[in-house]
């Protein structure tokens, strides 16, 4: 079974995402955004290994969650283990949706798709992509689950 580098998690989030949410910041990111919201989970290196199934435990506990929030860093960094996750997390808990986000654009990450298997399979187990890198120029604090105007909620749901 995979392992995913994580900086952490937050049990109980209201703010990434549809509903209260179960959040998995995950380790590693190439973009380097000005800006970042998590600029300390940019080190490939930094955070710590965790394993699915020690991931899984305590979501499946969670009694109150709507879903589950891929962030970072980048979750496409580790789009196999992501992928796998999500998957599990579907299978199991067929209640929870699974929200990531990427500072890929969508476009971007069709293209890497049609290249990187894992990329496909993760994209093929989330509810609701909030793509785009953060940009300073363009944040707006008012808008729901993003930090600028050039990052878009998209439903995946309606896209398969």
């Amino acid at each position: 079974m995979n392992k995913l580098r994580i900086a952490g998690v937050v049990k109980e989030s209201v703010v990434d995402g549809p509903g209260l949410r179960y959040v998995i910041f995950t380790q590693g990111c190439y973009k380097r955004c000005a800006g970042c919201h998590n600029p300390r989970t940019q080190d490939l290196a930094g955070g710590y290994e965790a394993s699915i199934t020690e991931l899984l435990t305590p979501i499946f506990d969670a009694k109150l969650i709507s879903g589950v929030t891929f962030s970072g860093g980048e979750p496409f960094v580790q789009a196999a283990a992501c992928a796998e996750l999500a998957r599990l997390i579907k299978q199991h808990r067929k209640d929870l949706n699974v929200v990531a986000y990427s500072g890929y654009y969508y476009a971007d990450l069709l293209t890497m798709a049609e290249k990187q298997q894992a990329v496909h399979d993760f994209l093929q187990q989330i509810d609701i992509l909030i793509d785009g890198p953060y940009d300073n120029a363009q944040k707006d604090y008012n808008l729901p689950f993003r930090g600028s105007k050039n990052q878009s909620i998209i439903n995946l749901v309606e896209k398969k």
